[in-house]
Order: structure tokens, then sequence, then C-alpha cells
């Protein structure tokens, strides 16, 4: 009997794609154990990230965070309320945690929001020129990003001037008006990739549906909102997860086009904490495990979305 089953095994996997034989490996026991594993190892850090911001300060100095488990009453929530809420070196961390939630929305919302648009119109709008702005889109992926931070800043502090012509003015933001300075920059820097995704997954969808929906009198609006969006949703979320956990992570664009203290993002802050001599590193788990706890929710809240978006149109048959 198991000579039979084994035969139609092999028979059945004679004839099947590169699609199907995907789906049966990664579903397969081995790989779900060898998967179990990565995400055991994966998560060991941070577990011990988390345990040592529960523990008290005379502990983290003498011990290891595993040491936790021989007395689990001593978890306390001291470090946080030290680090969110304290006015000396090392806390007050709120404000920081307010700034980069504020930076980070914006610089989510407004590069997904214009490559969803400028996808669709290099995928589905016939216009002079529309490859040659789709491979000048596609080449801007390879410009480094600090290649184009001075420029960017001149251009926002300076203006743009050309032969004594002044194009643009200086912006002279100060303060917390810096902060849009902040938004401008993550989403240029966004804008090529999540332009160069969603335009291949867009430009897989059935052209019939297209076609149907103009012959119903849709205009390219209406195609885009009601047809397009709704099927390509994975494919912006994922798009989104990335940027999201690019912009939340960042230090670099915080920093340069910031307006000091009143914009500075979290991971600004993080490595000011321990102070000059090390004194108050005792207090980075705590703040560490701020900084990446709302990126891990948000990664756990639509990761279904996220595979989705990864599997479209990667596995046929």
């Amino acid at each position: 009997m198991s000579v039979d089953t084994t035969a139609q095994e092999q028979a059945s996997r004679i004839g099947e794609t590169r699609g199907q034989r995907l789906r049966r490996v990664l579903s397969s026991r081995l790989a779900s154990v060898i998967a179990l594993v990565i995400a055991a190892l994966w998560t060991i850090p941070t577990a011990g990230l988390f345990i040592s911001s529960l523990r008290p300060e005379d502990d983290i100095n003498e011990t290891g965070w595993w040491m936790f488990f021989t007395d689990p009453g001593s978890a306390t929530l001291e470090t946080y309320n030290y680090v969110l809420y304290s006015n000396t070196q090392g806390g007050g961390l709120i404000r920081n945690l307010i700034n980069t939630i504020v930076i980070t929305i914006p610089g989510v919302v407004i590069p997904v929001v214009f490559a969803a648009m400028a996808a669709y119109a290099l995928s589905w709008i016939n216009f002079k020129g529309r490859n040659f702005l789709y491979i000048a889109i596609f080449a801007l992926q390879v410009v480094p990003l600090q290649m184009a931070l001075i420029p960017l800043l001149s251009f926002f502090s300076k203006g743009l001037h050309i032969g004594g012509v002044t194009i643009t003015p200086a912006w002279e933001l100060e303060g917390v008006n810096t902060i849009v300075q902040v938004w401008i920059a993550h989403a240029i820097f966004g804008l090529p990739l999540a332009i160069f995704l969603l335009h291949n997954f867009m430009r897989e969808l059935p052209g019939d549906v297209m076609e149907a929906a103009r012959i119903d009198g849709a205009t390219h609006s209406q195609i885009f909102r009601k047809v397009v969006l709704p099927l390509v949703t994975p494919a912006i979320a994922s798009i989104a997860i990335f940027q999201f956990l690019w912009v939340w992570n960042d230090f670099l664009v915080g920093r340069t086009f910031g307006g000091g203290e009143a914009t500075r993002p979290l991971t600004a802050v993080l490595g000011d904490m321990a102070g000059s001599w090390g004194n108050n590193w005792t207090r980075l788990p705590a703040a560490g495990f701020l900084a990446i706890i709302v990126p891990l929710l948000v990664f756990l809240l639509l990761q279904r979305y996220f595979v989705r978006g990864l599997l479209a149109g990667s596995v046929k048959g």
C-alpha cells in the first residue's frame, strides 16, 4: 500500500508546475521545523532585551538577563517610568517617541499614495515619454541617500538659484515647522522603490478587466479607485510596512533635516542616553524596547497582507 502511495506521489510530481513545487516544499514538515527554529533564534535577542528592561538596575549590572527566571518577582516598570518621563539625562523620551510617530505616519502615507498613483499612470495610461520616465525612476534607486543629503538640505535652507535667477526661495522653517522637511525627505527617498514595486504589481493585472471598465465608461480615476486599489492592497500593505520600518528606524534623515530638540526622533537620542561615561547604560534596554515595540506590533498586525504582497504574482499554476 505504501509503495503504491509513493508511486502515486511521484507520478503527481512529474507534471507539477514550478509554483506547485514551491508550495509543496514550503508546506513540508521539514520547512515548518526550520522556520520554527529560525523564529526561536530570531526572538531570543528581543526577549532578552524585554526581560532586561524589566529588571532592577542592580540586577542588570550583576547578572545576565536569563537569571531573571530565578527571581521573576523582581520585575519592575521603574526603568520605563524613568526613560519616558524623567527630566534628567537619559529620560524624557515620551517627547521623542511622539516626534517619531508624527514623522513616521506622513513619511509613510505621502510616498505610498503618490507611488500608487504614479505606478498606475506608468502602467495603464499611454503618454509620450512614459518608458523614459519609468527608466529614470528606476535608475534613481541606485543613487545613495547620502549623496542627496547636502543638495536637498541646501534646497530647503537656501532655495534653488540658476544663473542668478531664483527658482524657489529658501523655506526658512524653524523649530517644529522643520518637521515638514523631514516628511518631504522621507517621501523623496522612498518614492523610487515604491513606484517600481507597485508598477510591477499593476502591470500583472488582467488587461481584460481594465478594458471592460473602460467600455462601461469608467474614467482612469474610477478605475484606479474601484478596480486597481482593491486588487493591489496586499502589495500596498507590504510597501507601507517596509517604508514604516525604514522611517521609524531612521537616524540620518531625522538628524539632518530636523530642527533640533523640538523634532528629534527616538533614534536620534538613543545613542546619547548612556552619557559620555556610560553611566546610564542600564536604561538602554527599556529605551531600545520602546523603539522596537511599535514596528513589531505593526508587522504582526499586518503580516498577512505582507505575506500576500510578497507572494502575489510570484507563484503561478
